[in-house]
């Protein structure tokens, strides 16, 4: 094996998630920094064409996000991202979710989750994040499979920006 293989480095979840969201046309992530989806900061820390604005409470995180949607100009409409944690943080974030559904505004809400082997088991906070956001989004779901990262990505990039602009919910394990 050569000097180029041997140095060859796996991407993690989070920074191919990351760059997923880089090649939608993401410059500016809103968060209120939570242990769920630490790898995902350490990530967004490494790159300078991501804004990352740290917010006190989700609520106001979901909002910023709805508001740089709503922001987006009609003929580049790109939806607004937030990073909450699971429970509280998440349930927080629900009003910011509701309000960009029934205004049209599109933007991603990602939740850190719980880890896949804790699931059903109603600890570390747990929501069923599906059932939850469901009525007041587009399109809810949990990215289970890091290989499909890209077309999650590319998926609740389309289902925010299409027909009638809205929400988008992704749980991140």
């Amino acid at each position: 094996m050569g000097d180029k293989a041997m140095n060859t480095r796996v991407k993690s979840a989070a920074e191919l998630l990351v760059d997923c969201l880089a090649e939608n046309g993401a410059s500016r992530i809103f968060t209120v920094p939570g242990e769920s989806f630490l790898a995902v900061l350490d990530a967004l820390h490494e790159r300078t064409d991501i804004e990352t604005v740290t917010c006190r409470q989700e609520g106001g995180a979901a909002f910023m996000a709805c508001a740089d949607g709503a922001l987006s100009a009609a003929d580049t409409l790109k939806p607004g991202l937030a990073f909450v944690t699971r429970g509280p943080g998440a349930t927080n974030a629900s009003i910011g979710v509701h309000v960009a559904h029934q205004d049209s505004q599109p933007m991603i809400l990602f939740v850190g989750d719980v880890a896949r082997p804790m699931r059903d088991r109603e600890g570390f906070q747990e929501v069923n994040f599906e059932a939850f956001f469901g009525p007041i989004c587009k399109w809810a779901a949990r990215i289970d499979d890091p290989a499909r990262i890209p077309e999650y990505i590319a998926r609740a990039h389309s289902v925010a920006i299409s027909g009638r602009p809205g929400p988008v919910v992704l749980a991140l394990p």
